[in-house]
């Protein structure tokens, strides 16, 4: 979801630096971006106390949470071109997000997206391990009854190519976003793409075996 259908990361990676920040870690908005895009905000809490010995607040997580979903309210906007680029698809399709049930919910319904999908969207708070583990990709081709082999990824994120990678799923890597260079994205052996116009053919290319 997040940077893919709507353009939630560089909300989201400004709110977690200047959070950070604010208890007395040590990071540039950079390096803040490319440590915590694509996992879960808990991930943050761990990763900050092996890292640099900063126990941040139990609050922490909460309180991130509310800055970014009122910042949602004023600065949220689907990616361009994925409200057409999903009404071409032409195979069943769900949404699978490291992002929580709230964040998913009112993300979608702010960018007119809710009615594309429904009750077909996955959580990582339903799994155990969240990405770059397999288990959230895995988790939704069960449910929604398809062999991961026959499934594919649209990401954009490292650790969500690498979950795709680890789940037996074909990856599409969307660059557009532009917070991962195109080339470690290609790196990851996805199928990169620049344009949401372009995914339907790819997709279709791709069941096709093209």
């Amino acid at each position: 979801m997040d940077g893919v259908l709507v353009d939630s990361e560089r909300i989201a990676n400004r709110i977690m630096h200047e959070s950070l920040v604010a208890n007395g870690v040590g990071m540039t908005l950079e390096e803040s971006q490319r440590a915590f895009v694509g996992r879960k905000d808990s991930w943050a809490v761990t990763y900050v106390r092996e890292s640099f010995g900063i126990e941040l607040p139990k609050d922490f997580v909460a309180r991130l949470h509310e800055r970014t979903l009122a910042a949602y309210d004023t600065e949220l906007k689907a990616v361009d071109g994925v409200a057409a680029a999903i009404d071409a698809l032409d195979a069943p399709f769900c949404l699978a997000s490291s992002s929580d049930p709230v964040r998913i919910e009112k993300s979608l319904r702010l960018c007119g997206l809710s009615d594309r999908f429904g009750t077909r969207t996955f959580s990582s708070v339903q799994v155990k391990h969240g990405k770059p583990a397999p288990d959230l990709f895995l988790l939704a081709a069960i449910t929604m009854g398809f062999a991961p082999a026959y499934c594919a990824v649209v990401e954009d994120t490292l650790v969500g190519l690498a979950a795709a990678k680890a789940a037996g799923m074909s990856a599409f890597a969307y660059a557009g976003a532009g917070h991962t260079p195109r080339g470690e994205l290609a790196a990851t052996g996805a199928t990169v793409f620049d344009r949401m116009d372009e995914l339907p053919a790819l997709l279709s290319r791709s069941a096709a075996g093209g």
